[in-house]
C-alpha cells in the first residue's frame, strides 16, 4: 500500500480538525437552545396556573358570597314568621302574654306604636272574649337593600268569640321589614290589622 505524502496527510488531519470543531460547535449551540425552550415551557405552564387560580378564587369568593346572601335570607325569613305566628296568637285571659308577643324584636318607634293599637284592640278583646291560635305557613324575602329585608309570610290562624264559639279558619298576611344592622330587629309592619291577628273584631 503506498504511504500518503506529507500533503495528504496534513490535509487529512486539517479536515479531522474541522470536522471535530464543527461538531463541538454544535452541540454547545444546541444547549443553551434546549434551555431557552424549558425555561419558556416553564413560564407558559406557570402563567396557566395563575390564570387557573385566578378563575378558581372568583368562582370560589362568588360561591361564598352567594351561600352568605341565602343564610341571610333564611334567617330573614325565620324572624319574620317566628314574629308574624307569636303575633297571632291571643286570649282574652292574658292579654299581657298577647302584647309581649306583639312588640317583641322590634324598633322602639314600632313598639310605640304597636302598643297603642293594641291598647285599643284589649277593650274588645274581653267582652268579645276573643282567642286565636296560630300555624307558621311559609316566609319569602321579596327584597333586600343595604342590609334591610322586605318578607311576606303567611301564618293559619284559628280565631274563637262570642260570635264564632267553633272558630274560623283565617289565613294572616305579614309583610315586615327586618334590618340586619340592628340586630335584626323588625323595622315595619304593613298593616297595622295584620299584626293584630287578621284585624279587630266585628
Amino acid at each position: 500500500m503506498p504511504e500518503k505524502s506529507s500533503a495528504t496527510a496534513a490535509a487529512e488531519q486539517d479536515t479531522a480538525i474541522e470536522q471535530r470543531t464543527a461538531t463541538t460547535l454544535a452541540t454547545r449551540r444546541s444547549v443553551p437552545s434546549r434551555t431557552v425552550l424549558t425555561g419558556v415551557a416553564i413560564v407558559v405552564v406557570a402563567a396557566v396556573i395563575a390564570a387557573l387560580s385566578r378563575q378558581w378564587y372568583s368562582a370560589a369568593g362568588e360561591l361564598e358570597r352567594r351561600d352568605a346572601a341565602a343564610a341571610d335570607h333564611r334567617r330573614a325569613e325565620q324572624v319574620a314568621l317566628d314574629y308574624a305566628t307569636g303575633a297571632a296568637q291571643m286570649s282574652f285571659e292574658n292579654t299581657q302574654e298577647w302584647r309581649g308577643r306583639l312588640t317583641a324584636n322590634t324598633t322602639p318607634e314600632l313598639t310605640a306604636r304597636l302598643t297603642q293599637a293594641a291598647t285599643s284592640m284589649e277593650q274588645l278583646i274581653g267582652p268579645m272574649q276573643w282567642s286565636s291560635s296560630a300555624r307558621p305557613i311559609a316566609a319569602k324575602v321579596e327584597s333586600d337593600s343595604n342590609g334591610v329585608y322586605r318578607v311576606v309570610c303567611f301564618v293559619d290562624v284559628l280565631t274563637k268569640n262570642v260570635q264564632a264559639p267553633d272558630g274560623v279558619q283565617s289565613t294572616a298576611t305579614y309583610k315586615l321589614d327586618i334590618d340586619s344592622g340592628r340586630n335584626w330587629a323588625i323595622t315595619e309592619i304593613s298593616g297595622i290589622d295584620s299584626a293584630l291577628g287578621g284585624g279587630a273584631p266585628r
